[in-house]
């Protein structure tokens, strides 16, 4: 299990986690920002330089999930981790692998007023002597009180939240605790689908409205947004997987077995395996239809009908380029062969 802590730079989480080890049994510190000290000597400078945090850099997230897994296989207990993720995408990929190697995170932030906040990160002393490096982390405490004020409405919603003005270290630890033991402080739910080991199949079905727009979800347990669909089971038709999926996903009983409309190669890419991606046309959802959409908690957050265009700024290269292709071959009533993104034959 790991206890994520979570908040703005300065709301002490560190200092909690220390007093946490304490107080969990087995319990262990891992703090992910060891990973982003490491990566300045790994990554190339030009590298580096091409992002404003290493957070940024997705070896950065992999790392965190990689460290994470082997430190627990190493000591086991429980992982007390001081770290803040204010982007969602973030939280999404690395919670979500964590959760496809069956660890739960109890996701917890702390939280104070913005001028406790302010006074602390003011008096904030982090390399003794070395005031022009203290002062360069204080300026980057403030520069992001203000991306933190911007997600608490997802952190709010989607962490056990404990005030820690006034608190003294000791005090946070003690409420959190006792947040983990009786459960206030729950284990995220997010959908713990097995990493894959070899390639996959997997059928995702495009659903439309009365003005052609096509269905898009936001999952939990990954960044970016999707179509309605899933892994194809052994033994199971790759067309009849995507009615599966849509029902259980979103609630909708396809009548009928829908038309495919690309097949596309995924190619191996580390660590990922590649397979091969079916898309299918579920047809168009009457007004009605849409608005008694379900979601999972544990899996969707969301879900909204868009245009091309507007999928663009949603979706991730490879899944757009596989939707655009998808359009044309519903336009054209014929189903595409692609490899990577690109039609062939």
């Amino acid at each position: 299990m790991i206890v994520w802590l979570n908040g703005a730079f300065s709301t002490g989480k560190t200092s909690t986690a220390r007093e946490l080890t304490e107080l969990i049994p087995g319990s262990t510190l891992y703090d992910p920002e060891v990973i982003g000290g490491a990566l300045r000597h790994l990554v190339p400078p030009k590298r580096m330089g091409e992002v404003g945090d290493y957070q940024d850099l997705p070896i950065w997230r992999r790392l965190v999930v990689d460290a994470a897994a082997a430190l627990l296989a190493e000591v086991g207990g429980v992982l007390v981790v001081p770290m803040t993720l204010l982007r969602q995408e973030y939280r999404d990929e690395i919670f979500g692998a964590l959760a496809s190697r069956r660890i739960p995170v109890r996701h917890v932030l702390l939280t104070v007023d913005e001028t406790i906040l302010r006074a602390r990160i003011a008096n904030r002393e982090e390399y003794g002597d070395d005031s022009e490096r203290s002062e360069s982390v204080r300026r980057w405490a403030l520069d992001h009180i203000a991306p933190y004020h911007a997600a608490l409405s997802w952190l709010r919603a989607d962490a056990f939240a404990v005030d820690t003005g006034g608190l003294t270290p000791r005090q946070v630890a003690e409420q959190v605790a006792e947040a983990v033991r009786s459960g206030s402080a729950a284990a995220c739910e997010i959908v713990q689908t097995p990493e894959p080991t070899a390639e996959t199949l997997a059928a995702g079905v495009l659903l439309f409205d009365e003005e052609d727009r096509v269905l898009l979800v936001d999952p939990t347990y990954k960044p970016g947004w999707e179509f309605p669909g899933g892994v194809v089971e052994p033994g199971e038709a790759p067309a009849r997987a995507g009615m599966r999926e849509v029902a259980e996903e979103i609630g909708i009983e396809l009548p009928e077995v829908p038309r495919l409309l690309v097949v596309d190669w995924e190619p191996p890419k580390p660590p990922g395996y590649g397979g091969l991606r079916f898309l299918f046309d579920g047809g168009r959802l009457a007004a009605a239809e849409a608005h008694r959409l379900l979601l999972p908690g544990s899996e969707l957050r969301g879900w909204r009908f868009v245009t091309e265009s507007e999928a663009a700024a949603l979706l991730p290269p490879v899944r757009l380029s596989r939707l655009r292709w998808a359009l044309r071959a519903r336009e054209q009533g014929r189903p595409l062969n692609l490899e990577a993104g690109v039609p062939v034959g």
